[in-house]
């Protein structure tokens, strides 16, 4: 069995993730399909995460991405919670995804009082009348209840804030989140953007999601990949089973898990180096890398960063580890205020790679960072 070190494990994440080296700005989209995705709950937090990866990157960029270019789309993906992914990678994720086999959905209807044929007829409404352009929730929820003569869908569609009635047809490919309307949000047909879908079987589309996994976040296990990926532990495991020929399972410092055969000379190549990181609010290297105990985050300090509201604060990487946590406040026009709360006294080696981040914090905003520590 191969054995590995823990500084190679982090270098090579690090560098699959764009944040060592970032990516130049002509490879901006690799900012998000080399992650497989950037959770995008708190848009602002997927902008800076984008823009962490790439070298001269704006909001801007990100903004133009999605709604001029269409390159990206924000949709409901992993774990049923909002991501940027590429756009021309929507169908692998779709497919991947397979939601038609999920009896869960049908479930949920059913407590809304809906019968099969109704739960149809309101998955079929979506896409036709999202055919007239990007429509806000409480449009949305009286054009679909217009279309079908059933009032009460009007309010299961206004009924949670967190779009829940909605994901079925953004898993279909029939809906996704469309340019805001001031602080209003739209949804809109994502084929109208993509052109010509293409087909990929459903098996074979969760193959490639767990390559891509592992090429991002590996060495990993199969409970991991579940997590990650918001699927059942035995899935997983089939999935991980049926790619057992492009598999290799290694022995990290005692933990055992497995990295894509193809991959493993790369990461044997990784010296260490000292490298400082400030990742934003639910950052994909903070929630994809498997939580496997200390190598990664110390135990002690789990809940500064996963908290019990489901929330994964902004935290302060170290050769690749989470060393602390910070924030941001932006106070009067010119300054932005970056409080730091790292789990050990910082050496003076983290303290300039705090800087040099710093610096880059200040061009992103176009304003003075100023450092504080806890």
């Amino acid at each position: 069995m191969v054995a590995l070190q823990w500084y190679q494990v982090h270098g090579w994440r690090l560098s699959q993730h764009g944040l060592s080296p970032r990516f130049p700005s002509q490879n901006f989209m690799q900012a998000v399909m080399r992650p497989a995705g950037i959770q995008a709950q708190v848009m602002s937090a997927a902008e800076l995460a984008v823009c962490t990866r790439v070298e001269g990157c704006s909001p801007h960029d990100v903004q133009a991405a999605l709604w001029r270019d269409h390159t990206l789309v924000k949709t409901w993906a992993m774990r049923g919670t909002l991501h940027l992914l590429a756009a021309s990678e929507l169908p692998l994720y779709l497919a991947a995804r397979d939601w038609q086999h999920t009896d869960s959905w049908s479930n949920y209807f059913a407590t809304f009082g809906l019968s099969g044929a109704q739960q149809d007829a309101f998955l079929l409404a979506i896409p036709h009348v999202l055919e007239q352009g990007p429509l806000t929730r409480l449009q949305l929820a009286d054009a679909v209840a217009g279309h079908t003569g059933m009032a009460h869908l009007r309010d299961l569609i206004l009924s949670s804030g967190w779009g829940t009635p909605l994901k079925p047809s953004a898993y279909r490919g029939d809906l996704c989140f469309g340019p805001g309307q001031g602080k209003t949000v739209t949804f809109m047909n994502p084929r109208s953007w993509i052109g010509a879908w293409q087909t990929i079987e459903p098996q074979l589309a969760q193959q490639e999601i767990a390559r891509r996994y592992l090429r991002a976040y590996g060495p990993a296990t199969s409970d991991a990949f579940a997590f990650w990926w918001g699927d059942g532990k035995t899935s997983a495991k089939k999935t991980f089973q049926s790619l057992a020929a492009e598999l290799e399972e290694v022995e990290v410092e005692g933990w055992h898990a497995f990295v894509l055969r193809e991959t493993l000379p790369l990461m044997q190549c990784i010296e260490p180096a000292e490298q400082i990181h400030l990742l934003p609010l639910f950052d994909a290297y903070t929630i994809g890398a498997p939580r496997n105990g200390e190598p990664l985050l110390a135990q002690a300090h789990k809940r500064k960063v996963f908290n019990l509201q489901g929330w994964t604060f902004a935290v302060i990487l170290v050769n690749g580890t989470i060393q602390g946590i910070w924030s941001h406040t932006i106070r009067r026009r010119s300054h932005v205020v970056v409080k730091l709360d790292m789990f050990s006294p910082a050496s003076s080696a983290i303290r300039t790679g705090i800087e040099a981040e710093a610096e880059r914090l200040g061009l992103y905003f176009k304003k003075t960072v100023v450092l504080e520590y806890g």
